[in-house]
């Protein structure tokens, strides 16, 4: 990989880009941005490696989200600004069918796995943890990293287990991965953090920090060689693009809110996150 920004967490696989994908790659060879296009479910993760293999600076990760494990609606509302509404059909996690895609050499992970339990129903715990499990057994059999989805439940509900979806995770890697991990689009405390980074994780951030507060303290405290950039690209563009389609070239601005708040020279923080990204994927 020879590029100067990475996004480490993408989705050009999804439908928002159906209709302009070449343009959105090219704008991102002219930036100079590698991306990791992520799976969802077996279609998305087939077509990340279908991009990963027409462009040089495109990696694929194949894996289950945990709500595509039940059938229902989700709509704009809770996937975010950007976001198409879908129906998932609850799919069951074939490990045959991701070894398979992961004999590609551009694919670089498994995910993304965890839990989710905004619109979920508290009776799907169980169904996302088989799902989650099966992918983290996957990855340590190929030897390949995780990446991890985290979302917790509406601030009027509680989570199926009482606990942070963060601790629920945590438990889980803890019990079952022996391979490296990511927490995309960290969302949690400190401590929570501070847990993953012991059992050998690390955690990325996407535009929401250039326009949050909330999430300034945490980027502050976070190590620079065990963080990434990432958009989570169509959703949520960071602060200049806001009420745009996102975008991975994006993740520039990502990169530059990183080093101003943590008031690091842009330059070594941009050499930073390569390094990271370059290590933890091995591209």
């Amino acid at each position: 990989m020879d590029s100067k920004y990475v996004d480490t967490h993408a989705h050009l696989n999804l439908s928002a880009f159906k209709d302009d994908l070449d343009e959105v790659m090219e704008k991102c060879q002219t930036e100079s941005v590698a991306v990791v296009n992520v799976g969802t479910k077996e279609t998305t993760s087939r077509k990340a490696v279908e991009i990963a293999e027409e462009a040089d600076n495109c990696f694929a990760i194949i894996g289950l989200h945990p709500i595509q494990t039940v059938s229902g609606m989700h709509d704009e509302d809770e996937i975010g600004e950007g976001g198409e509404p879908f129906k998932s059909k609850g799919e069951e996690f074939n490990p045959d069918l991701y070894r398979e895609l992961a004999k590609n050499n551009k694919v670089v992970g498994i995910g993304e796995c965890g839990f989710d339990y905004w619109h979920t129903k508290v009776d799907t715990y169980g169904v996302q943890e088989v799902a989650f499990i099966e992918q983290i057994k996957l990855a340590n059999e190929l030897n390949l990293p995780l990446m991890i989805h985290t979302r917790g439940p509406k601030p009027d509900k509680q989570s199926p287990t009482g606990r942070s979806v963060y601790i629920d995770v945590y438990e889980t890697l803890k019990t079952h991965a022996k391979v490296p991990f990511n927490v995309h689009f960290y969302a949690g405390t400190i401590d929570e953090a501070s847990k993953f980074l012991d059992i050998g994780g690390n955690i990325s951030f996407t535009g929401v920090v250039t326009f949050a507060k909330d999430y300034e303290e945490i980027v502050k405290w976070a190590p620079l060689d065990k963080i990434h950039g990432e958009t989570d690209c169509p959703f949520v563009a960071p602060r200049s693009y806001r009420g745009k389609r996102c975008e991975p070239w994006m993740v520039i601005e990502v990169y530059k809110k990183i080093a101003e708040l943590k008031n690091l020279d842009e330059e070594l923080v941009r050499e930073q996150l390569i390094k990271n990204a370059r290590k933890f994927y091995n591209i």
